[in-house]
């Protein structure tokens, strides 16, 4: 589902050598698969995690989803893809959830701004089928500052889910919940990829968190160790 060739991602280079925030990277992330990328502040997770979505664009090397060479795509094609194929859950609240939208506009989201009627029964239908599956089917009409933060990133997984993505990448997501709740959001992710056959890749500092993953890989001065 997710493959990176020799990637690498260099930052101030128009002036100097630059800082290689990511040097040589190549791993395969195959669907039905949770993998955690570690490693200590500064040694390229983030920038990992940037440009296996295609939310930067490497510096030299090849990032592919699904067998789609992103660098070969435009703006609005880039844009479409992470729409439609990729799920994404962050670390931060307030950039998972729309607090204007109920929770389940905000697990819909994604197929709105596709074009697709919210008020449609399909639509409908598979946001609170997805609401059930976080357990919280009978939070459909809340708003997200009603929810508590566990709950709320088990929103952000429902939302994640709802296009039925090649892969799931997840930055952080356990780091500001107790422990329960913690368990809950793993317990989502690990299910989106050995139930649904998904790509799930999860960046944490946790190593708690990160031994829900089947494979980790760690990040050090921008290469894998």
């Amino acid at each position: 589902m997710l493959t990176l060739d020799t990637v690498s991602r260099i930052y101030g280079h128009g002036s100097g050598p630059g800082t290689a925030a990511l040097d040589g990277v190549s791993c395969t992330v195959p669907g039905g698969s949770f993998t955690a990328v570690v490693g200590p502040s500064g040694s390229g997770k983030s920038t990992f995690l940037q440009c296996a979505a295609g939310l930067d664009r490497p510096t030299s090397g090849t990032v592919r989803i699904g067998g789609t060479d992103l660098g070969g795509l435009k703006e609005a094609s880039l844009t479409r893809l992470r729409r439609d194929r990729v799920g994404f859950v962050f670390q931060s609240h307030a950039l998972n959830l729309v607090t204007s939208l109920t929770v389940e506009e905000n697990v819909v989201l994604p197929l709105i701004l596709a074009g697709a009627d919210p008020t449609s029964d399909a639509v409908r239908s598979r946001g609170r089928r997805l609401l059930a599956r976080v357990g919280l089917g009978d939070r459909a009409g809340s708003a997200p500052a009603q929810l508590s933060g566990g709950q709320q990133q088990r929103v952000a997984v429902a939302r994640a889910l709802v296009t039925e993505p090649d892969v799931i990448f997840a930055d952080e997501p356990t780091a500001s919940l107790d422990p329960e709740s913690a368990v809950l959001v793993l317990s989502l992710l690990r299910d989106a990829a050995y139930a649904d056959g998904r790509a799930v890749v999860m960046v944490t500092h946790d190593p708690t968190a990160a031994s829900w993953a089947d494979t980790v890989l760690t990040m050090d001065a921008g290469k894998l160790r």
